[in-house]
């Protein structure tokens, strides 16, 4: 079930019968199927990151985390399909005497059918084979079949065994998961009729094509893609006042987490022109080692994105070099800057992301100039603001708000807290769609409403009985009742 010469139309096939079976089944049975996972793989967690430090060179400290993110991912979901509130469920009584009369309607969510997920490069658990989008997928009913990524292929079909084992000895039905790997059945998998929604974290070209691929289908479907994210950071003239080297300090230990590879990495930092700040970070900067990146592809790709960058007019470097070999001797932290009016000339080039080590200072002359500058920066996943209490920053708020999914008043965007209030996703080309990857909310991409008139009891799903036997949240005639 997880091997990549395996017949895609039979994979596919299987996950489409498995469906009803998924479908069927309660919250409660699918929660054990989910426990199950999280459990398996805690158990061989020293394996796993074994293999996946082989494989990517995070370090087995990241790794073991990140472990641990992934079978508290697939526990917290399990926690929401068991209170209920997920599936949204709605009841409307009939009012024969309305004018026009009203029917008795009931409306929930119902799974999508099967899933397809592409692993991501950078987090080789938590994205990937039993990542978030995995989880949340089969936590409302709907079968996974995974396109491995490349850049850790074993660890994904030792991960993919694993998951296949304990789904199978928690009673899942055969077909509910697959691992298929390789471009063409990647491709493939998102033009197969079976496949109902996909899930991708990946590069904008990459999932771009996809996107396409999916709306052009004669059955055009969701496609939830996180593609790309410059993360702006905006650092008010009294913040850098009050306590510029300890946000250079926090900056430098950001930006080149993971060396540079976090989605959330912030790639771009708008500071107030004629301060010291770029020395700062220049000093917090300077002592951080080079770092192996997680693929040759990626690590060839970095010092062609640094080189880009320091040949643009108006930009300067502020620590590092941009002649690297990242291949042969990892990539070292980079720092260059450039003002607003130089971003507002040649946004294109400026405002593309760099995925490594490396950040771009905005240096802007007054708030008109940073909102003009803001105003070109693409769609992100997160938008940080650092200021002193007491400053009027209601405008810069209400601006990041319409370009980021999450905007954060202190700390950093590298770290994405698992949990009912996450939301990771934005304005493309952050995200394709309006929802969230992360969080209890991410089940939401892999449902579709449905409303019943005047249906006989029998046949209606158990939340939507008149006694609520489920116990869970549901809206009547209008009125919220917790269960």
């Amino acid at each position: 079930m997880s091997t990549a010469t395996l017949d895609l139309t039979a994979v596919t096939q299987s996950a489409a019968a498995a469906a009803k079976v998924t479908a069927a089944a309660s919250d409660a049975e699918r929660a054990t199927w989910l426990t199950a996972v999280a459990d398996a793989l805690d158990a061989n967690v020293n394996e796993l990151v074994a293999i996946a430090d082989s494989e990517t060179s995070l370090g087995t400290v990241r790794l073991a985390g990140e472990v641990a993110r992934t079978s508290g991912q697939l526990r917290l979901f399990a926690k929401v399909i068991t209170e209920g509130s997920y599936l949204e469920a709605v009841i409307d009584h009939a009012d024969p005497g309305a004018t026009p009369p009203k029917p008795d309607l009931r409306r929930i969510l119902r799974p999508v059918g099967p899933v397809a997920v592409f692993s991501a490069s950078n987090f080789p658990f938590a994205f990937s084979v039993a990542g978030g989008d995995t989880a949340s997928a089969l936590a409302v009913g709907c079968p996974v079949i995974v396109k491995a990524h490349s850049g850790h292929l074993r660890l994904s079909e030792r991960t993919a065994e694993i998951v296949s084992e304990a789904l199978a000895g928690a009673g899942a039905p055969e077909g509910i998961f697959a691992l298929v790997s390789g471009r063409e059945a990647g491709t493939a998998l998102v033009q197969d009729p079976a496949i109902k929604a996909v899930g991708f974290t990946g590069s904008i070209p990459g999932g771009r094509a996809l996107f396409d691929l999916a709306v052009s289908r004669p059955d055009p479907i969701p496609f939830y893609g996180e593609l790309g994210s410059l993360n702006p950071v905006v650092i008010t003239e009294a913040a850098v006042a009050e306590r510029g080297e300890e946000l250079a300090a926090g900056l430098g230990s950001s930006f080149t987490m993971g060396a540079g590879q976090f989605c959330t990495k912030p790639g771009l930092v708008f500071i107030p022109a004629g301060t010291d700040f770029a020395a700062h970070l220049a000093e917090a900067s300077k002592d951080k080692p080079a770092a192996a990146m997680l693929t040759e592809r990626i690590a060839e790709a970095f010092p062609h994105g640094l080189r880009g960058v320091a040949e643009l007019p108006g930009v300067t470097l502020v620590s590092g070099t941009a002649e690297q070999d990242a291949l042969a001797d990892g990539a070292a932290p980079v720092v260059f800057a450039t003002t607003a009016a130089n971003v507002l000339e040649r946004p294109e080039e400026l405002l593309e992301e760099c995925f490594g080590p490396t950040t771009l200072l905005i240096e802007y002359g007054n708030q008109d100039e940073l909102s003009q500058a803001l105003a070109k920066v693409p769609g992100s996943l997160t938008a940080t603001i650092h200021s002193q209490p007491g400053e009027d920053i209601s405008a810069l708020v209400e601006q990041l708000s319409e370009l980021a999914g999450r905007v954060l008043f202190a700390g950093w965007p590298t770290g994405v807290a698992v949990n009912w209030a996450q939301q990771h996703g934005g304005p493309y080309p952050a995200t394709t769609s309006l929802f969230t990857s992360v969080g209890a909310t991410a089940v939401r991409r892999f449902q579709r409403p449905v409303a019943y008139q005047d249906a006989p009891e029998s046949i209606l799903h158990p939340a939507l009985h008149e006694s609520n036997p489920l116990g869970i949240p549901r809206r009547v005639d209008g009125v919220l009742q917790l269960g």
